[in-house]
C-alpha cells in the first residue's frame, strides 16, 4: 500500500504510511505501507483510492469545491493516467459525481475502471439512522439509495427491510421523511459538528469495502457512482445506482422500475448532477 499526498506534506504522507506499518503486528495484518509524494511509486497499482481535495467547511455545499478541486483531480488524473491507467479508480473527492466525471474524461479510462464513492456512503448514512430509530441490529436492514451524492438523493424507501419486513410498515410516513432528510444532510451535519473539515471513517470504509470487492472478485452488489448508459432512463452520465463489482470493475448495473414519485425525485438529482458536471467543461 501506498499513502502518496503532495510534495509539502510528504512527511504526513510518510508518518501515517509509518504509523499504519506499526499497528500491523496489533491489527494482525502483512502488508508494506509507504508514504511518498512521487507518482512513480504508484506504478503497478490495482486500485488507486482518491482523497485529493479540499474539504467542506459549514454552510458549503459540495458544489462550492468544484472550482478548487477540479484543478487537483486535473493533476492527479493526468499523473495516474502516466503511471498506473488501468487501475481500479474510486473517487472520494467532491463534488463526487462531478470529480469522478472528470476522472474519466481526463484519464480516459473505462466506465468499468472509474466509479465514484457515494451510494454506499449514502446508503450506510440511511441505515444507521434507521437502526437507530428502531433500536434494532445495522446488519438486518436492507436498503438502496440513488442519485448524486448531494442535497437530492433519493433513498429508496419502499424497497428498504428491516430483517425482511418493510420498513414503510415500521416507521411512520412523517418520521420516516425525517430520516430520509436527515440521511441527505448528513455529510453537512458531520460538517457542522467537526467545525473544520468533513466526514472520513465512514467514506474511508465504503472506499476499502469497494476495493475488496474488485480486488477479491466477490460479485457484490454495492451503491455507487458509476457511469449510466440507459438505465433508470438516465445517458451518459455518472450516477448513483446499486453496481455489481467484481474483477472487471463495475461489472454491471442493476434497474428497477421506479414509482412516478421515485422518478420525479431522480430526475432532480439528474438536473443537479447534470449542471455540476457540465460545469466541469470536459
Amino acid at each position: 500500500m501506498v499513502v502518496l499526498d503532495i510534495p509539502a506534506a510528504e512527511g504526513s504522507a510518510k508518518g501515517k504510511a509509518l504509523d499504519l506499518q506499526q499497528m500491523a503486528p496489533i491489527d494482525r495484518y502483512d502488508s508494506l505501507i509507504t508514504g511518498t509524494s512521487n507518482y512513480d511509486d504508484l506504478k503497478g497499482s490495482d486500485v488507486i483510492i482518491i482523497t485529493a481535495g479540499i474539504p467542506r467547511k459549514p454552510g458549503m455545499s459540495r458544489e462550492d469545491l468544484l472550482g478548487t478541486n477540479l484543478k487537483i483531480m486535473t493533476s492527479v488524473a493526468e499523473n495516474l493516467k502516466r503511471v498506473c491507467p488501468d487501475a481500479f479508480m474510486i473517487n472520494i473527492a467532491n463534488p463526487l459525481d462531478a470529480m469522478v466525471y472528470a476522472l474519466k474524461k481526463l484519464t480516459g479510462g473505462t466506465k468499468q475502471k472509474i466509479v465514484g464513492m457515494s451510494g454506499i456512503l449514502d446508503t450506510g448514512r440511511f441505515k444507521a439512522f434507521v437502526a437507530m430509530e428502531l433500536g434494532v441490529s445495522m446488519k438486518d436492514i436492507t436498503a438502496n439509495v440513488l442519485g448524486g451524492h448531494g442535497d437530492d438523493m433519493v433513498p429508496i424507501t419502499r424497497l428498504s427491510t428491516v430483517g425482511g419486513v418493510p420498513l414503510t410498515e415500521l416507521i411512520k410516513p412523517d418520521r420516516l421523511a425525517e430520516i430520509v432528510q436527515r440521511t441527505r444532510t448528513g455529510g453537512a451535519e458531520i460538517v457542522k459538528l467537526l467545525g473544520n473539515g468533513s466526514a472520513f471513517f465512514a467514506p474511508a470504509a465504503a472506499a476499502v469495502e469497494m476495493a475488496e470487492a474488485y480486488l477479491k472478485d466477490q460479485k457484490r452488489v454495492i451503491p455507487c457512482c458509476a457511469w449510466l448508459e440507459g438505465e433508470f432512463g438516465i445517458k451518459d452520465l455518472y450516477f448513483g445506482a446499486p453496481c455489481v463489482i467484481g474483477a472487471g470493475g463495475v461489472e454491471r448495473v442493476l434497474s428497477f422500475e421506479l414509482t412516478n414519485d421515485e422518478k420525479a425525485m431522480v430526475q432532480k438529482s439528474v438536473e443537479s448532477v447534470r449542471k455540476t458536471a457540465a460545469e466541469t467543461k470536459l
